[in-house]
């Protein structure tokens, strides 16, 4: 089954696999779908996750944190009268949680965040959102949120619901240093001759590339808060075929990929800090999706946030498998084209 295209769904779907994971939200093998008009990207994603049914524990998939933020612009008669909305805003931290959590049953206050710029004041509220990713529940509390605070602060008026310090499918610092949606960490540990005989590869050609391409060659090109080969594209496949708002894969994309030589064996990680995921809310409805997520083992019977984790984590481990087999590739000089000349090609692409 994995094998085949699904022909009915808006892009070609398939399921690869399975995946071995472990870690603090879930443990098991399991296939994933990838929805993409990349075709060499399923044998790709096929080969890591292969790589991951080789090793003990597969990989670690480590849930870090979770939250997703929307900022508010306030306009203040001056600096002062700004700060002081931020003394206030401190002061009053048990009245935002109580206005928070009457707009959802799922809705908590985590933080916020306060910045100001002459006479404007940007709050970035953060909330968690249980399964949905949040994108409407976090903008009704905000809502609820700027109308309490305008109420009682004295020299502030409404600016927007948005002030962009969020900050929603924008490439920015910010999301990686506070986090947006589920922060998680994947690793795996590949002993060498695994590396060799399946990635075609050495634990050195792979950390090397890692320090020049992703490392190096990026902040040659301006990257900011990114160091990967290539995460939009496991992301948007796996975005698109479960529902996801896929827009999000701007900031999701922004991930670290680590490398290291341990004795023998190649140690593998991709850090995403900003995987803005659900199994609840728009785009969850179509038939294809909902197969997809029950499928996933994401419409089980569990405490509100569970199933999202369960499938953050899936996301994240795919990233994973995606990453190591391009970077493994690239050290390969020819691999990486014969690979797209042979897949694309065979399918009726033209030259």
């Amino acid at each position: 089954m994995s094998a085949v295209a699904d022909a009915s769904a808006p892009v070609p779907l398939r399921w690869v696999g399975p995946l071995r994971i472990s870690g603090n939200v879930m443990s098991g093998e399991t296939e994933v779908p990838l929805a993409t008009y990349e075709s060499p990207l399923w044998p790709s994603v096929r080969r890591g996750a292969r790589i991951s049914t080789m090793v003990a524990g597969g990989i670690r998939a480590t849930l870090v944190d979770e939250r997703m933020s929307r900022s508010v612009l306030l306009e203040a008669d001056d600096a002062g009268v700004a700060l002081a909305a931020v003394q206030w805003l401190t002061a009053h931290r048990a009245d935002l949680e109580a206005v928070v959590a009457g707009t959802s049953r799922f809705a908590r206050l985590l933080d916020l965040h306060t910045q100001i710029a002459g006479n404007l004041l940007f709050v970035r509220f953060e909330l968690s959102t249980g399964d949905a990713s949040g994108h409407n529940m976090v903008t009704n509390a905000a809502e609820k949120l700027l109308d309490h605070v305008l109420g009682a602060v004295p020299g502030v008026r409404y600016g927007s619901i948005s002030g962009n310090y969020c900050s929603d499918k924008k490439a920015t610092a910010v999301n990686g240093i506070l986090g947006r949606g589920k922060n998680v960490v994947t690793e795996i540990v590949i002993p060498r001759r695994v590396v060799e005989r399946f990635l075609h590869t050495t634990p050195e050609a792979v950390v090397q590339l890692n320090i020049r391409k992703n490392l190096i060659g990026t902040m040659l090109a301006g990257g900011l808060r990114s160091a990967n080969a290539h995460y939009a594209n496991m992301l948007l496949a796996f975005y698109l075929a479960t529902g996801q708002d896929a827009a999000n894969i701007v900031e999701g994309s922004q991930g670290l990929t680590h490398a290291e030589v341990r004795g023998e064996d190649l140690y593998f990680s991709c850090t995403l800090p900003n995987l803005v995921v659900g199994t609840v809310g728009n785009g969850k409805g179509l038939d294809f999706v909902e197969e997809n997520l029950a499928r996933l083992g994401c419409r089980e019977e569990r405490e509100p946030g569970a199933n999202a984790r369960r499938l953050a984590v899936l996301c994240a481990a795919t990233v994973l498998c995606g990453e190591l087999s391009l970077m493994a590739a690239q050290t390969n000089p020819g691999e990486l084209m014969a690979a797209h000349l042979r897949l694309e090609r065979g399918a009726g692409a033209q030259g």
